[in-house]
């Protein structure tokens, strides 16, 4: 592992390297890094911010939308000027701004049965911060199949959900289907966009889901594999609930 690094890499990251968990061999790891994020949106904006001014070193980022003015009320790497530009470039800019010493890779693209294989065969962590079921499964699957870590998150109105899947590391660790094994009926769970989201709380989601892939990374602290963390905003309060392997998951076969 290369711990050479430059004297404007040492003034950048020295919050990091001062923590004893952390240090230059740490912080190393995280320029070696190489994290896909899918959705650069209320979840993906904070989290792709936060992992580049982090110094992880190789981030993809991939959205097929556009940027509307109703976005900006909750996607911070996004701004007015940049109204109708795709999400994915758009969030490239804010990075690279933020931390030019990182690479970042935007791809305008919708992730499908035909792409999802390729994408994530190149990164050590992959970020769900997508906005619809179809997607969050698919990508689930392939990690699962991929042996992947997947950090997932997910937002409604004034709550939010964080969890972090890796079946490959044994049966201590669930995957998304364990805990969920389907997606919903159409139409029994609203989007944002029919219920609402208070903007901060995706902050706050994609900053706590920024911090679990940094721990992945450096393998600090307690993984949230095998359990979810809920955040209710209007009591302000957390909780945890554990998550145990499915035998007869569709997935990853308990």
């Amino acid at each position: 592992m290369d711990l050479n690094f430059s004297e404007s890499e040492i003034q950048r990251y020295a919050r990091n390297i001062l923590l004893r968990e952390v240090g230059g061999t740490g912080q190393a790891k995280l320029r070696a890094a190489r994290v896909l994020i899918a959705g650069a949106g209320g979840l993906g904006s904070p989290l792709a911010l936060y992992l580049a001014a982090s110094g992880v070193g190789h981030i993809t980022i991939c959205d097929d939308d556009n940027i509307e003015l109703s976005n900006l009320q909750r996607q911070v790497a996004h701004t007015t000027e940049r109204l109708g530009m795709g999400k994915a470039e758009s969030a490239a800019i804010a990075m690279r701004q933020v931390n030019p010493e990182v690479a970042v890779r935007a791809l305008s693209i919708r992730l499908d049965g035909a792409n999802v294989k390729d994408l994530i065969a190149d990164h050590d962590i992959i970020c769900d911060g997508t906005d619809n079921f179809a997607t969050r499964f698919l990508l689930a699957d392939a990690c699962v199949a991929g042996r992947k870590t997947l950090v997932s998150a997910a937002v409604l109105r004034f709550e939010g959900q964080l969890s972090t899947f890796k079946p490959h590391c044994g049966p201590a660790h669930p995957c998304y289907r364990c805990l969920y094994p389907e997606p919903p009926p159409p139409g029994l769970v609203p989007s944002c966009s029919e219920a609402g989201v208070l903007g901060a709380v995706t902050g706050v989601m994609g900053t706590l889901q920024a911090t679990e892939v940094l721990k992945e990374i450096l393998a600090i602290g307690e993984t949230l594999s095998g359990r979810l963390l809920v955040w209710d905003a209007l009591a302000a309060e957390f909780r945890t609930i554990r998550l145990k392997r499915d035998p007869n998951c569709p997935a990853c076969g308990g």
